[in-house]
């Protein structure tokens, strides 16, 4: 019998995601962590990034979060994030505009808040797009 771990991928608005998986990547601060059955507990918050869950028999699904926390305990891993979108249903045009609006932004800022501001909006407008790009590299769109 395969090990597997349940995983709740949840937003301000909705939960997105609740099953068992084999594997669980998330983008966290330091840098992405990788979440296996029985993994140490852990808390960390994560940045704007891409998530993505190995469901045993099914293909990897791919999951977009603007930032959040992520609780990981041995038979459980739970994200808790502000945003998270299917990364299928993402819009690349969106993204595309947002990252031109904080790159102009950021050129032309009017004060410390405003690049500040700009720079997280960049961010996580760059983190759509890669996510994008990934999905489109694995299922070959």
């Amino acid at each position: 019998m395969a090990m597997t771990i349940h995983v709740d991928i949840v937003s301000a608005e909705e939960e997105i995601f609740s099953g068992t998986a084999n594997m669980v990547f998330a983008p966290a601060e330091m840098g992405e962590v990788g979440i296996a059955p029985r993994h140490t507990p852990l808390l960390t918050r994560l940045k704007p990034g891409e998530v993505r869950v190995q469901v045993e028999g099914k293909e990897e699904q791919f999951f977009y979060v603007s930032g959040g926390m992520l609780e990981v305990q041995p038979h459980v891993v739970t994200v808790l994030a502000d945003t998270a979108v299917r990364a299928r249903d993402l819009d690349e045009a969106a993204a595309l505009k947002a990252k031109e609006h904080a790159e102009r932004a950021m050129k032309d800022r009017k004060s410390e808040f405003d690049f500040a501001k700009a720079k997280v909006e960049l961010a996580e407008a760059m983190a759509q797009l890669r996510t994008i790009k990934k999905l489109r590299e694995k299922t070959g769109v």
